[in-house]
């Protein structure tokens, strides 16, 4: 539990947890160091064309394009406006490209998070099981009734058994669900 205090209005965290965020602060950190000058380019273009300031701007030139194009007695780019539709067509075959090399990185990154992730709930299911022996051993040596169910999670959990059920059970992912 984390706890207050009231003279500096700020919290203060058991020492694990301080030493857990600053090991995250401290992967996230190399993985942004370890990315490529394209990588931030393209987090950067995707993150600024998705502003309020984008979509103005957008709308500032299209509205400024067809009004320059309709008004003027000599429009440089007539409706139905080609090089308007080409122009924007480029911007959204490279916005696209952009966006879907931040999207690449940041699957890799959950993915690498997720095996984190993963070997962590792994170690603690195994420390979990060493504790629950000793309390089985305990009971057993003080004369205590050994907890009901106890017994079944004493045995080891193998992963693949685990996988494979989840498999099993859960629906294929390349087949949509119907909703009945």
């Amino acid at each position: 539990m984390l706890s207050t205090s009231v003279a500096t209005s700020s919290v203060r965290a058991p020492e694990p947890i301080v030493r857990n965020i600053k090991a995250v602060a401290q992967l996230t950190r190399r993985s942004a160091l370890d990315r490529s000058t394209f990588a931030h380019l393209c987090d950067r273009v995707t993150y600024l064309a998705g502003t309020t300031w984008s979509l103005v701007l957008h709308g500032v030139w299209f509205s400024s394009w067809v009004a320059a194009n309709t008004l003027w007695s000599k429009p440089f780019d007539p409706f139905p406006f080609s090089l308007l539709t080409s122009a924007v067509s480029l911007e959204v075959i490279f916005l696209t490209l952009f966006v879907l090399s931040s999207q690449n990185r940041l699957t890799q990154d959950s993915e690498q998070r997720a095996q984190i992730e993963l070997q962590v709930n792994l170690l603690a299911e195994q420390e979990m099981t060493l504790v629950l022996r000793m309390l089985r051993d305990l009971c057993q040596r003080s004369d205590v009734a050994v907890p009901e169910g106890l017994t079944e999670l004493l045995c080891d959990v193998d992963i693949e058994q685990v996988a494979e059920a989840v498999a099993r059970e859960l629906p294929d992912q390349d087949e949509p669900t119907s909703s009945q």
